[in-house]
């Protein structure tokens, strides 16, 4: 038996999910990889300088992931 609760995190989470290959990814990683991804070319392309770009990528992408984890987190 389902209760209101049970059914409200599944709806929840149904609808932040967005299936890759199959496999249910939360919304949040993917808006995090397309940021980092964004940052990387932004910066590659004003900088011209790869290893620039890649680190600010990668730090973007991981302060946008767990920034937005933690604000799905709070919102269930």
């Amino acid at each position: 038996m389902t209760t209101a609760g049970n059914f409200h995190s599944t709806v929840a989470r149904a609808t932040c999910d967005v299936p890759v290959a199959g496999v249910p990814w939360p919304a949040y990683k993917l808006i995090a990889l397309l940021v980092g991804a964004v940052v990387l070319l932004v910066v590659g392309v004003v900088t011209m300088t790869a290893s620039t770009a890649v680190l600010s990528g990668a730090a973007i992408g991981t302060l946008t992931w767990l920034g937005l984890s933690a604000y799905c987190s709070s919102c269930r």
